[in-house]
């Protein structure tokens, strides 16, 4: 039974628990949280034995196999600290930290100590996505020319709310535009040249912004994210032999449409076949092999999308 520790109670902590507790040959073992009675909830609602009011019990717990990180941004570093430090593997929520700093540190700390770590990309484990980059890979699009997505929506301004809250790592790019960001830097690789308009809220994080990425074939990525605006959260990714459409949100995709060669087909998938599944499994299998780190997932991706999504928040200010 491969165990895991919980550590935060807010909705993804909830919902990575339930696919956790669902999974066929996997537990929740304990929740941590700073405070007790929000872990002990949280455990007795995904059938966890133990809660604990501290991450550093959690982490200590000897049947803890791997330990996902659900605070917000701001804390990633020092609960990830805490649970290499005890030898845990990690699965840390996206981004994997606030700032390129932090998740350097986080990154080299793994490393190391040669234990386990993987930022919790979903999206890299929808089975579209997936299905997507192996067509991509295999020759079938031709070669990629465009990749237009978006991800946003309209939250009341609150300065109190995580998203708003720059002391928590708020802002749309690090927790809405990483998303779109993610598929151009799955399809395309690191862009040459980057053009970023956007626009700043009170409390200073970045509200919404439009991102132009050029790609030295000519290739370009057209992205945009907002916390103000009700989006399409679509993807469309252009190639010279072939069109995909993802339904929204793109990013956990249940539906896609492929056009070429004057040929329609749509793919679609159980909505139970979920990217948090393929995250647990992957999680599971590089450990079982022997991995520190995820081929899917690799920690080199996640430092360069760290590098360039506050490449672009510094560009908006």
């Amino acid at each position: 039974m491969f165990s895991w520790g919980i550590a935060a109670t807010g909705g993804i902590a909830r919902v990575v628990g339930q696919v956790i507790a669902a999974e066929p040959g996997m537990r929740v073992a304990a929740v941590g949280s700073r405070d007790a009675g929000r872990a002990r909830r949280l455990a007795e609602d995904l059938g966890a034995p133990r809660s604990y009011g501290s991450y550093a019990e959690l982490v200590r717990d000897p049947e803890v196999d791997a330990v996902f990180v659900a605070t917000p941004h701001s804390h990633h570093l020092q609960v990830t600290e805490l649970a290499i430090a005890a030898g845990r593997a990690v699965l840390c929520e996206k981004p994997l930290t606030a700032t390129v700093a932090d998740a350097e540190r986080m990154v080299k700390l793994a490393q190391d100590s040669g234990v386990f770590l993987m930022e919790a990309m979903w999206m890299r484990f929808n089975p579209l996505v997936r299905r997507l980059h192996a067509l991509v890979l295999d020759g079938a699009f031709g070669t990629i020319r465009s990749v237009t997505a978006s991800f946003g929506f309209s939250l009341p301004y609150d300065p109190a709310h995580r998203l708003w809250n720059p002391s928590l790592g708020g802002g749309a790019l690090l927790d809405l535009g990483i998303y779109p960001l993610a598929l151009a830097q799955l399809l395309l690789g690191e862009p040459e040249t980057m053009a970023v308009t956007g626009a700043q809220a009170a409390s200073g994080v970045d509200a919404e912004a439009g991102l132009l990425l050029g790609y030295p074939d000519g290739a370009r990525a057209l992205l945009d994210t907002s916390l103000v605006s009700p989006l399409a959260n679509t993807a469309t990714v252009v190639g010279t032999k072939l069109r995909a459409e993802l339904d929204g949100p793109f990013f956990a995709t249940r539906r896609m449409v492929l056009h070429g060669g004057g040929n329609i087909e749509e793919i679609t998938v159980d909505p139970s076949d979920n990217g948090y599944v393929g995250e647990i499994r992957e999680v599971r299998d590089r450990l079982a092999a022997g991995a520190t780190e995820s081929t899917v997932m690799p920690l080199a991706d996640s430092l360069a999308m760290m590098r360039l999504i506050e490449r672009a928040r510094l560009a908006i200010g």
